[in-house]
């Protein structure tokens, strides 16, 4: 007993000093699809301050290409691996020489570009200037030094990372600037791009400037004038520091005083590194070198996002980037694991959107919804939070938002045709229709478990009907999802390699009927026997992962990536399905392929992600695999066993407890799995059992 007392004195000391930040991979994920981004940022932060290489392309989502040899500038906030293009505002643009030009880009040194948590470097080659980027949680810090010349600064307001050059002269509709102080800009900027957006923001000098050049603008739907600022000769380096508010100019100077009031730049850029050791630490891992760099990636690339973009001065956490349509199904099942302390506040962040829309938010950024994607999975956010006994919020309260937002009509949903039909017809819901149907089916699902908690009896009733609308959609003939007309009648002719796309029509998003005729995440039992009996269900989940990864139609996007057979990793509807063989009786089936997907579609490197990380919802994947369960159903608490990937994952929680997941032998499949030596019955764990602590053994056989 000493000695093992002894063992687990000398592992907590090793994790409170360790220094995980080692094993993060800055730069995974930046080429390719992953569109990632290599900025400064801290856990949850509003910041995210680094270096554009492009812009006007899919590829440049994230607003960084590993790939590329120039940088166009400085911005201060990015989203992490999304599909779509926003943000990138304030963008700044050291430089040196006489000459006033229309493009300010240069050429770095590759060898040069360094990066790691909370911390971006780079040599500007053309200007023979070193450009180092940190930040606080609210404030961009850069640190510009040049090899001789005056540094002059491009200030560009207008620049922002968008899908196209029209939208991109055309976003700003209304702005303002204040130059009445030689150390300070500030200004207001409304926007329309992939959101409608306002932001307020302070930029502060560490030396006065003076405007050198007012640059015409690009365009005549350009609101805003390029400016050159000269600071004069000195030896000393050039510093800016950059905050952004969404309520006031006043909000973005006062974190600049309250967070960075100085100018020592290591400093910054010691305690945003600090920041992410800390969260980090929570995990303690055996494994590989390459195997850690992956891991700890993971964790990183997770805690990108949300972001709260609440003022310093803010008692109440504002919290967005929430791309729910992806990390409803595993990023916010962990959070409530590994970061419990802003779940209840993500929460009633959702109430300041429905307050101001009506509705419950899909796709939250910058303070707004986009209404991206399909679904409203705020939803089974906050009723997983509820149901894991979460409490700092008002229960009744959002419930009462929970059924407005899916009973009355709005921007995105037509609910009489979806009651009326069973489904959304696609003569009616001209696009998505299936997937579309899916999805609300979920939130129906779990607005039927909150309405049963809170005694709202015939709500729950009501909305637990609608949650099987799913079945009306099984095609008898083919035993897959088919798309309906408000007649009753099949899509004909059907083809279910068909992809489809908001952009360009179909039944299915960003998939076809192969990839979304497993999506009943709360009804498994239920869609195996929609699809013949258990039997049947696992020789159509064999079928999926070993039929040609052939897709058809003008719908095929890159979205649908990392393909095994028709399972598209690299998109996040198909990341449970793996798990549907465990609960079909065939866990070791599920082994085999959680340990193909484990080892081909996350990498060590700048391709190292096989799709779209998208606010770490890829990320959180791995994560939960590496422990050997993942969270079919997001809502409620139950994780379906896998198989565990490391020998040791020892997490250390935020209450205190330990919960650690050993792997004894090296065989591909699981002969047992016991709990604190007790036999695990079933195929799933419980949140009480991993967040109470104890060691989950899984013994491996061949």
């Amino acid at each position: 007993m000493k000695r093992l007392l002894s063992s687990c004195l000398i592992f907590l000391a090793i994790a409170c000093t360790s220094d995980y930040t080692k094993y993060v991979n800055v730069f995974s994920g930046t080429d390719g699809n992953g569109h990632c981004h290599p900025c400064a940022t801290t856990p949850f932060g509003a910041i995210q301050a680094g270096p554009q290489t492009g812009n006007f392309a899919w590829e440049y989502c994230g607003g960084y290409q590993w790939k590329d040899t120039t940088i166009m500038g400085f911005s201060q906030n990015r989203i992490d691996g999304t599909g779509s293009s926003e943000w990138g505002d304030l963008l700044l643009m050291p430089f040196t020489g006489e000459n006033y030009k229309d493009d300010y880009s240069s050429r770095f040194d590759k060898s040069s570009e360094k990066a790691w948590p909370g911390y971006y470097t780079c040599c500007l080659t053309d200007y023979g200037i070193k450009a180092e980027s940190t930040c606080s949680k609210r404030v961009a810090f850069h640190k510009f030094t040049s090899d001789g010349e005056p540094i002059k600064i491009l200030l560009d307001l207008q620049s922002a990372q968008i899908g196209s050059e029209e939208r991109f002269h055309k976003r700003v509709v209304d702005c303002s600037q204040d130059f009445s102080d030689s150390l300070h800009i500030s200004g207001y900027t409304h926007s329309v791009a992939w959101n409608d957006r306002e932001i307020y923001y302070d930029i502060t000098f560490n030396r006065p400037y003076e405007i050198a050049a007012i640059l015409p603008l690009r365009d005549p739907a350009e609101k805003i004038h390029r400016l050159v600022l000269d600071f004069g000769e000195s030896d000393e380096p050039l510093m800016v520091k950059a905050s952004i508010s969404v309520d006031s100019v006043k909000g973005a100077a006062e974190s600049i005083s309250e967070e960075i009031p100085g100018w020592d730049f290591a400093e910054v850029s010691k305690a945003a590194r600090n920041a992410w050791r800390d969260k980090l630490r929570m995990f303690e891992i055996s494994g590989t070198r390459e195997e850690k760099n992956i891991f700890y990636t993971s964790l990183y690339h997770l805690m990108m996002h949300p972001n709260d973009i609440s003022d310093s001065s803010s008692d109440k956490p504002f919290y967005s980037t929430l791309s729910l349509w992806d990390t409803y199904r595993a990023a916010h099942p962990l959070f409530t694991i590994i970061c419990p302390e802003i779940v209840d506040d993500v929460v009633n962040s959702f109430m300041r959107y429905y307050d101001a829309q009506g509705f419950l938010p899909m796709w939250a950024l910058g303070g707004t919804d986009n209404f991206g994607m399909i679904g409203n999975h705020s939803i089974p956010v906050i009723v997983d939070a509820y149901l894991k006994g979460f409490t700092g919020f008002d229960p009744e309260v959002l419930y009462q938002a929970i059924k407005r937002s899916i009973t009355e009509d709005h921007i995105k949903y037509d609910w009489s045709a979806y009651d009326r039909c069973g489904y959304f017809p696609y003569d009616v819901t001209t696009v998505e229709s299936v997937s579309r149907t899916l999805e609300c089916c979920y939130d129906d699902y779990c607005a039927a478990k909150l309405a049963g908690a809170l005694g709202h009896k015939e709500d729950s009733v009501f909305f637990a009907r609608r949650a099987g609308y799913w079945k009306n959609l099984v095609d008898p003939e083919t035993r897959l999802m088919r798309g309906r007309d408000s007649e009753g009648g099949w899509r004909t002719p059907f083809d279910p390699l068909l992809c489809g796309h908001f952009k360009t029509g179909g039944d299915f998003t960003e998939g076809n009927s192969w990839q979304y005729s497993f999506h009943v995440l709360h009804d498994a039992e239920g869609l195996m026997e929609a699809m013949g009996g258990r039997e049947a269900f696992v020789e159509k989940l064999d079928s999926l992962f070993t039929m040609s990864s052939e897709t058809h139609g003008t719908g095929t996007t890159v979205d649908v990536s990392g393909l095994i057979g028709q399972y598209a990793h690299g998109n996040e509807p198909s990341h449970h399905v793996i798990y549907l063989y465990t609960l079909a009786g065939e866990q070791n089936k599920a082994a085999d392929l959680i340990r193909e997907t484990w080892k081909t579609q996350y990498l060590d490197g700048p391709d190292g992600l096989s799709g779209n990380d998208d606010c770490g919802q890829m990320s959180a994947w791995y994560i939960f695999s590496a422990m050997g369960f993942y969270p079919v159903n997001p809502c409620g608490g139950e994780y379906v066993l896998g198989a565990p990937q490391l020998p040791l994952v020892r997490l250390n929680l935020p209450n205190g407890r330990v919960f650690t997941v050993r792997r004894l032998g090296d065989g591909p499949h699981v002969a047992s799995v016991c709990l604190d030596g007790v036999p695990v019955e079933g195929p799933t764990i419980s949140h009480d059992a991993i967040v109470g602590g104890g060691t989950l053994v899984f013994e491996m056989t061949d």
